[in-house]
């Protein structure tokens, strides 16, 4: 019997693997209660479209979703930017302002990268959990939202916790429902055809008939993925504008890095090597050599735990 190549798909979601069984199994069982959700998988296995789809399955579908990166918020302004602020609550601040929270009332509010959000406001934040209540700033009234959260993270939860990135008690209260979004390269076949997919789309919106060489076909079946669905899909939109006729996807390390070589503990680097490239190499030989201990490869490096993560983030 030959295999499925059709591209199952639940919502924005696609992929055939048991991996992704699962998940749409979750999203179904979760969506129609109440429960707040917390994502965690790695960056790029598409956590926003996993909460988007939870909002569409659920009672609250023709209500906003609202979603908000807190990593993207600098630290003085994220109390404003989900609670709102009174006209002249601080410098600046020339009329009221309606938070996130508000906004998304009635509906469901995606809190992504919640490890990123400082202490001060995950203690607020687990305040509105309990009560559904909260103050702008500035303001004295209190306001009542009916709000169903989901949160996400790149970091292990234990971890984030371990490493004071996350409160435990806002952990336990946002994991009344946790789902674990499988990375690209444990789900099977789906790398291939997903390259296809987006592949058949860019063909579709062109008019054209662009197929993959060989050579690609066989890369997407051996790479990694680190970046996940979102690496894979630039690399396949980027091979497609460079191919004249067949598309030949590249690793991203072909171009990017010299070779560089680990022996005895020691690396060796090309002349001409750039700086970019050997930084990375060090940062993860180094974690690597304390066989992940993130603290420890910091203080060796020279470096805070939260510059080191950032740095993970980027590669």
């Amino acid at each position: 019997m030959r295999p499925d190549t059709r591209l199952r798909h639940y919502r924005s979601l696609y992929g055939n693997s048991g991996a992704m069984d699962l998940l749409y199994t979750q999203i179904r069982q979760v969506a129609r209660t109440e429960a707040t959700v917390l994502l965690e998988g790695e960056s790029g296995t598409g956590k926003e479209l996993i909460a988007m789809a939870i909002h569409q399955d659920s009672p609250r579908c023709d209500a906003n979703f609202v979603a908000v990166n807190c990593g993207a918020i600098p630290a003085a302004l994220i109390e404003s930017v989900l609670f709102g602020h009174e006209k002249g609550s601080f410098t600046g601040a020339g009329s009221q302002h309606t938070g996130y929270f508000e906004h998304a009332s009635g509906g469901t509010l995606f809190l992504d990268e919640i490890t990123e959000m400082p202490a001060n406001m995950q203690v607020k934040l687990l305040r509105i959990l309990e009560c559904g209540r909260f103050h702008r700033v500035g303001g004295s009234q209190e306001i009542a939202v009916d709000v169903r959260l989901i949160a996400a993270t790149n970091r292990s939860l234990q971890e984030a916790v371990n490493e004071g990135f996350l409160r435990q008690d806002l952990m336990y209260r946002l994991a009344v429902f946790p789902i674990t979004v499988p990375p690209l390269r444990e789900r099977g076949n789906d790398a291939e055809l997903l390259a296809q997919h987006f592949l058949d789309d860019l063909n579709n919106r062109a008019g054209t008939r662009k197929q993959f060489s060989r050579r690609s076909l066989e890369r997407i079946r051996s790479y990694h993925w680190p970046g996940n669905v979102r690496e894979l899909k630039n690399l396949v939109h980027r091979a497609y504008i460079l191919s004249a006729g067949a598309v030949t996807l590249h690793e991203p390390t072909d171009a990017s890095r010299r070779p560089t070589a680990l022996i005895n503990g020691v690396l060796n680097f090309m002349v001409g090597t750039r700086l970019v490239d050997a930084q990375r190499e060090i940062i993860l030989a180094t974690l690597k050599h304390f066989q992940g201990n993130k603290r420890k490869a910091a203080e060796i490096l020279g470096i805070s735990l939260k510059t080191l993560y950032n740095r993970l983030r980027e590669y």
